[in-house]
């Protein structure tokens, strides 16, 4: 691949040219084809463990600081780093700013479900959200016209808001959000999947009920038929529920 032309800073340049240096072209081709919505000139082809090797190697650096404030980026590894640097930041306050500044610019679902700084939990093991001001940001993404940006909404309650801090309206908040888009719907359907392995008596209903439109309600079936987290009553419960109209 031919390295973008840059007039960006030198310390921008010097990041993009330590992603260039492991680049693994086979890997380019094959990861251009998990990412269908990315033009294939924008993947470099680094592999996940190297780009989170170089985000702990930049972390707290001069370089990574001016890297963070240069969007958007160009290359599909850039906004992977970008994601893997915010992930240490355990200031809420900050986390939250960053994250909102690096969302417009999301473009593909890798980078959109990597974006996960510490900051939003106070206690990392466990996965508890850092405060209640998360929910209202949850809600202005949910109601984004951005693609990734309304995923990344859906996966921030479902990552924090499945277990302990738990409400039944929140199950009404995914449902709520209306999309064509494919990667919407899919982490709306891996949501409610993953309801009904946490929260089975808030969840089953809306499947029971058929509260979801068709698409959504039979994917959420499909990938919690598929989860090891789902007994074996409830899979079988579930696949009578499949439906066709």
């Amino acid at each position: 691949m031919v390295q973008k032309g840059s007039d960006k800073m030198p310390e921008v340049d010097a990041i993009r040219a330590q992603l260039f240096a492991l680049q693994d072209k086979e890997y380019q081709v094959f990861y251009s084809r998990l990412m269908p919505t990315l033009p294939p000139e924008t993947v470099i082809g680094v592999r996940v463990p190297l780009l989170r090797k170089l985000a702990k190697q930049l972390a707290d650096t001069p370089e990574a600081e001016a890297f963070l404030q240069e969007l958007p980026h160009f290359y599909c590894e850039e906004n992977a780093l970008h994601a893997f640097l915010l992930e240490p930041v355990r200031d809420y306050g900050i986390a939250l700013a960053a994250t909102e500044r690096f969302l417009p610019y999301v473009d593909n679902w890798a980078t959109c479900d990597s974006l996960s700084p510490r900051g939003f939990a106070e206690n990392r093991a466990r996965l508890l959200p850092h405060k209640p001001e998360l929910l209202p940001a949850i809600r202005r993404w949910l109601g984004s016209d951005q693609v990734y940006t309304v995923r990344y909404g859906i996966g921030m309650l479902m990552r924090y808001y499945l277990d302990d801090a738990f409400r039944p309206e929140y199950l009404a908040w995914a449902a709520a959000v209306h999309s064509e888009e494919y990667y919407v719907n899919m982490m709306r359907a891996w949501y409610f999947a993953t309801a009904l392995a946490k929260q089975p008596d808030a969840a089953l209903p809306w499947l029971t009920e058929k509260r979801l439109d068709l698409w959504t309600h039979n994917k959420a079936i499909q990938k919690a038929v598929e989860s090891r987290r789902i007994p074996p009553g409830m899979k079988q419960l579930l696949r009578g529920l499949r439906s066709r109209s």
